[in-house]
């Protein structure tokens, strides 16, 4: 699991110690994330699957792509499908994935970066292997989030960030046993490269066996904490979590996680994603790829994509085969 690392955690910035008398966060729930498809027919772990849509606002979807070793010839994608009234944010961990949308964006992601597309009045896009992954085949590991948007901004214009593995804020835990990314928002004064419209912290933490991490957190974020790989305890109770579970927190000012000392020898760290956002408190209607506020809202979103208004899927280029 490379994503972005260093040698030695101990050269970074570090974040304070908390405040002894902090409030911590205790842990609400354990959920296990289902398995299943998507797109193609690439697997994913759906991590907030049974989890109420109250305690995951301002988030609403987020698959666990993989983690997946393919054989030449297998890698799979999506087709090109429309969004509207939400962010999609791709975070790839290990592999490479291929983004275009028919508003111009689009490019490669690979280890530790992230593509930040908000789909807002409407977009269409598809997402790939590239040529060279799917005849090789290899390693595909990755972390789709929706991050919904407030009634006044779901008809933003789209927009698309790139944003690379090494413009993340890199993090260390105060004795050095935690490496964290900062891919949006802030932490202890340092801030992530993803620009958002919906204040939220995308925070990618590695903690190493036997090592905790107390974060602060601010009081007006929910937070969340998923497991992608390894195996540790939540809060200052220490629920166990193991890879593929969500973690949902109530109120406090410190998020608390840490890693068991014994760990599988092929994850032998514990990978956590850690998530907060400022709650929208709206009514949500969501359907397949609409999130919007009211049914209304989404008979409209597919009369729109039917009638060609979300966007026109670009040519395919094919050079040296145009004919004058």
């Amino acid at each position: 699991m490379p994503a972005v690392t260093v040698a030695n955690p101990l050269v970074l910035p570090r974040v304070p110690d908390s405040d002894p008398t902090a409030a911590p966060r205790p842990v609400r729930s354990v959920t296990t994330a289902p398995s299943g498809f998507e797109g193609e027919g690439f697997p994913v772990r759906r991590a907030f699957a049974g989890v109420d849509l109250r305690d995951l606002d301002p988030f609403i979807h987020m698959d666990q792509m993989g983690e997946v070793e393919y054989a030449p010839g297998e890698p799979k994608g999506t087709p090109w499908h429309p969004h509207r009234g939400f962010e999609t944010v791709t975070y790839m961990i290990d592999g490479t994935f291929q983004h275009r949308d028919s508003n111009g964006g689009g490019g490669l992601i690979t280890d530790g970066d992230t593509q930040w597309m908000t789909a807002g009045g409407g977009i269409l896009h598809i997402e790939k292997p590239p040529e060279e992954l799917v005849v090789s085949g290899g390693l595909f590991h990755g972390v789709q989030l929706w991050v919904n948007l407030p009634r006044r901004l779901k008809l933003t214009e789209p927009r698309y960030q790139d944003i690379r593995g090494g413009e993340v804020a890199l993090l260390s835990s105060p004795d050095g046993g935690a490496l964290i990314r900062v891919i949006a928002g802030e932490l202890a004064g340092h801030a992530g490269p993803g620009v958002t419209h919906t204040p939220i912290s995308l925070v990618h933490a590695t903690i190493a066996a036997g090592a905790e991490l107390r974060l602060p957190w601010r009081k007006d974020f929910n937070a969340l904490v998923y497991v992608l790989a390894g195996r540790g305890t939540v809060g200052a109770e220490r629920r166990p979590v193991r890879a593929g579970q969500l973690a949902v927190y109530g109120p406090g000012d410190v998020l608390g996680v840490a890693a068991d000392q014994a760990q599988e020898s092929r994850s032998p760290e514990l990978s956590v994603l850690l998530l907060g956002g400022q709650p929208i408190r709206e009514p949500i209607a969501a359907y397949g790829p609409f999130v919007m506020n009211t049914r209304r809202e989404l008979v409209e979103a597919f009369e729109d994509f039917q009638a060609g208004k979300l966007g026109t899927i670009p040519a395919e280029p094919h050079p040296g085969h145009d004919v004058l």
